[in-house]
């Protein structure tokens, strides 16, 4: 699935980045809207995932160490874009004669 991959390298850059800034990212807080959307993706994921009902189609990847402490410590990424393309996708297919 296309959405699946483009969920991967967006978390796989969030994570890149924070490697980057000398951090390392090491726990993932998910909404259940993320959760339900990219589920299987995130077995594969090294980090530790937390489900907080409060993000919905959201995710923050974060420094548990340094999370709290520093702005710069986690990146929140969204699904919700992905979804509102795919449907946008299918109804122009559905529009197509």
């Amino acid at each position: 699935m296309r959405g699946i991959n483009e969920i991967k390298d967006i978390l796989g850059r969030a994570i890149e980045e924070l490697q980057a800034e000398g951090l390392e990212p090491d726990i993932l807080l998910v909404g259940p809207g993320f959760l339900e959307y990219a589920a299987g993706m995130l077995r594969d994921c090294r980090l530790r995932i937390y489900k907080i009902e409060e993000l919905g189609y959201d995710a923050v990847v974060a420094d548990s160490k340094y999370l709290g402490q520093m702005k710069r410590a986690s990146r929140r990424i969204s699904v919700e874009p992905l979804l509102k393309e795919s449907e946008m996708w299918e109804e122009l297919k559905r529009l197509e004669v």
